[in-house]
């Protein structure tokens, strides 16, 4: 399996949570914002992976990559990035519907309790 496939699979996991959390939560992340932080990721990517690359921290087997590279990083690496721009905003939309949920539901539940102790 070459970097590139496996970077697929990633992202198809990733874009398939993302969809699934907000449609759960029936609204998504605000677009603009979304874009800001795909650029500063990608952007912080591509340095830090050129540092550590050049560095000696690690490097990748030139038979599993595409071959295109920003600085030092592979194409490859920019999809993790990616992937957590599309998931993790959607998580935390899905988990505050969850919990403006859940606090609906206790404040309700405590107004009931509230009324059988009067009555």
């Amino acid at each position: 399996m070459t970097y590139l496939q496996l970077s697929a699979v990633f992202l198809a996991v990733a874009a398939t949570g993302g969809l699934v959390a907000a449609l759960v939560a029936r609204r998504g992340p605000h677009a603009g914002a979304l874009a800001a932080t795909a650029l500063t990721l990608l952007a912080l990517t591509a340095v830090f992976d050129t540092v550590m690359i050049a560095t000696g921290l690690f490097h990748y087997s030139p038979a599993h990559l595409v071959g295109v590279h920003i600085g030092l990083a592979p194409l490859e690496d920019f999809a993790y990035p990616v992937a957590a721009v599309l998931l993790l905003p959607a998580v935390w939309t899905a988990l505050r519907a969850r919990r403006s949920r859940r606090g609906t539901s206790a404040a309700a539940t405590a107004a009931a309790t509230e009324r059988e102790e009067r009555a």
